[in-house]
């Protein structure tokens, strides 16, 4: 990887681990359609005269719009909603633990997009390790009440793995501005409605005012820049990958300004899904590939003596 992919990796890692610490200060006043309106809004505000700037905005989005629209839905409009209206009854920790499993749903979902390789033992191992952590993870929850919750959460890993292999195989050309504006431009005009309906009826405090400028200044507006000039760079399985240290970070987060505990099987669940993760996005080993004698071409030299290339 270049200097420049690991430092948009190490961005994106820090950057889209803090999320879901904010989301959870943001919704205890507020509807998740009114965080999820803010969040979009604030960054396509932030946005727009960037991508103006560049020319050809219209004509890009006319060109595009069946896979922006694409884009749109399946990784800002479903799964902003979902994520947030889940960590009403569930920790950040929790939340930020179960996307970490979006690398083993990208590589299930790479093959419906041509993308996919060779499934073998040591990634079949680390689907299985992953597939363990979540559920031990989900388990206390399922009798708690929080079972929608949880499916909401994994609905989110889904558009989360299934949206960047939309923007590497039919949005590349594209560039990224001009490929997010629109995209949160149009959620923040689906949600406006819901929003109005269900705005507070006095101002949130300023804990909630600072998580909701976090949402969309830091892990919208500089986040999703820097992400899909990731993927442009590394590519959309590769760039999943920093959901590995995105855990961490929430968990951490979680733990040092929510006062979460960290139990048993939060730490457990965190080993298992990592450790699934790595295994089941690993690239496979490079065969040897030696020359045997019969396909070597040779030449002969004036001189009598052979010569191989």
């Amino acid at each position: 990887m270049t200097a420049r992919g690991w430092f948009l990796f190490s961005l994106m890692g820090v950057v889209w681990g803090v999320p879901y610490l904010m989301i959870k200060v943001a919704v205890d006043d507020l509807s998740p359609s009114m965080v999820v309106f803010a969040r979009c809004a604030l960054g396509a505000v932030l946005l727009l005269p960037f991508a103006l700037r560049q020319g050809g905005f219209g004509r890009t989005v006319r060109t595009h719009w069946k896979p922006m629209l694409a884009f749109a839905v399946i990784e800002i409009i479903g799964p902003w909603w979902t994520l947030t209206d889940a960590e009403r009854h569930l920790s950040s920790s929790t939340a930020g633990l179960l996307i970490a499993g979006v690398p083993i749903v990208a590589l299930l979902l790479a093959r419906f997009f041509g993308a996919g390789e060779r499934v073998g033992a040591r990634r079949v191992t680390g689907l299985a390790l992953g597939l363990a952590g979540v559920t031990v993870l989900t388990l206390p929850h399922l009798t708690g009440g929080d079972a929608l919750s949880m499916a909401e959460v994994l609905v989110t890993v889904v558009g989360y793995a299934t949206a960047p292999l939309i923007a590497a195989r039919y949005l590349k050309a594209v560039p990224t501005l001009q490929l997010i504006t629109p995209c949160l431009t149009l959620a923040a005009v689906v949600y406006a409605p819901a929003a109005i309906l269900t705005r507070p009826a006095t101002m949130p405090s300023g804990e909630v005012l600072a998580a909701l400028a976090g949402l969309g200044v830091v892990c919208t507006a500089i986040a999703f820049v820097a992400f899909l000039e990731l993927i442009k760079e590394v590519g959309p399985t590769r760039a999943g990958v920093i959901t590995y240290v995105n855990p961490a970070v929430a968990v951490a987060a979680g733990a040092i300004f929510l006062d979460e505990k960290l139990t048993l099987g939060i730490g457990v669940a965190f080993t298992l899904i990592l450790a699934g993760s790595v295994l089941a996005t690993a690239a496979a080993p490079k065969r040897d590939v030696r020359r045997v004698p019969w396909s070597t071409r040779q030449t002969s030299r004036a001189d009598g003596r052979v010569e191989s290339p």
